[in-house]
């Protein structure tokens, strides 16, 4: 089993440290998630309804009505190789997929269940002309690399020219939607994966989004089964995915506290950081030893190894913005400077 970020309970008994005195900064989660509203009983009581508004509120919101209810992108991520197999490999046996690397890595491991030839790829460039299916990350978790619009829409374009296909992860892209592919996604070729967990806070709930063409939702729904959205989740999803105000304040909010963290970091000497609104990220040789410091100090960051870096989430509170900034200089001060590592793009 691969590991992510929260594993709150697992470094406070590690620490020796209670549960409620820890600030979580490991996950990259909007730390001020959607206020849910009151939930109805019916709700629990009945199977879902794909006629109860949902699909509806996220055509409105994604720009797009060629999309699938899913539980969570990851849904999507586990099953989607299967389909994309079966509609590229009828006509290449040789199926090449790439990845750009580092990356989120249940993305792999899912491809890896199904067959293909799999390459990690830095050269995203290199990657697209090499391979029949290219899976992005866009902002990429955890490096935050973002590709610009046009670039995407190329790679698209050369890929769908020979049959294959551009797969687009964009859970950490909400705070800038103009930079979504999300509206183009019914047309050959392009899959994009969008989830509630990141912006709207709303992980729990376990909502995502299938933006892609017919062929590939029939045959994902198909995969998935029926049912794949709770009651409970689809009226909560559906009240977020309404509430443009909200919507809104969170992005000022969210690129505020970004624009915040990136000042902290770099006033500590933490230089250079990079990422979305949502987690800033750090490439250093001392990654573990300022992880281990700051959790001596109850502050959960997420650690990577290769390579090694830790990536930041937002403090929600002023008192968690300070708490944070005071442990940052103190664990530093313990461990010592170190230079950063590059960022290959």
């Amino acid at each position: 089993m691969l590991e992510h970020g929260g594993r709150l309970r697992r470094a406070a008994a590690h620490y020796g440290i209670a549960l409620g005195d820890w600030l979580d900064l490991s996950t990259g989660i909007n730390p001020e998630p959607y206020p849910v509203p009151p939930i109805p009983l019916a709700a629990w009581q009945r199977l879902p309804e794909d006629d109860d508004g949902l699909e509806a509120a996220a055509a409105g919101y994604y720009g797009s009505a060629s999309l699938l209810p899913v539980a969570g992108s990851q849904a999507a991520i586990q099953a989607l190789p299967g389909v994309l197999v079966e509609l590229v490999g009828a006509r290449q046996p040789a199926l090449r997929v790439s990845l750009l690397a580092p990356s989120y890595a249940e993305h792999a491991q899912a491809w890896r269940a199904h067959g293909p030839a799999l390459f990690a790829a830095e050269d995203a460039d290199r990657a697209v002309a090499r391979s029949d299916i290219v899976v992005v990350v866009q902002p990429n978790n955890p490096t935050g690399v973002q590709f610009e619009r046009a670039r995407l829409l190329e790679w698209q374009r050369q890929l769908s020219a020979r049959g294959g296909w551009l797969v687009i992860d964009e859970a950490f892209i909400d705070p800038t939607p103009a930079a979504s592919l999300a509206p183009l996604a019914d047309g050959y070729g392009l899959v994009v994966l969008r989830s509630l967990g990141k912006f709207f806070g709303l992980a729990g709930a376990r909502v995502g989004f299938v933006l892609a063409p017919a062929a590939v939702r029939e045959r994902l729904a198909a995969k998935l089964g029926p049912w794949t959205v709770s009651g409970p989740a689809r009226h909560v999803s559906r009240a977020a995915l309404l509430d443009r105000a909200w919507q809104a304040h969170a992005c000022r909010k969210l690129q505020a506290g970004g624009a915040r963290l990136a000042r902290v970091l770099g006033e500590a000497g933490l230089a250079p950081v990079h990422g979305p609104a949502l987690f800033k990220w750090w490439p250093s040789a001392q990654a573990a030893a300022l992880h281990a410091a700051l959790a001596r100090r109850a502050i959960l960051t997420r650690l990577f190894d290769a390579p090694a870096a830790l990536r930041f989430g937002l403090p929600r509170e002023e008192a968690d913005w300070q708490r944070f900034q005071h442990a940052l200089h103190a664990a530093l001060a313990e461990i010592g400077p170190s230079p950063a590592l590059p960022v290959r793009r």
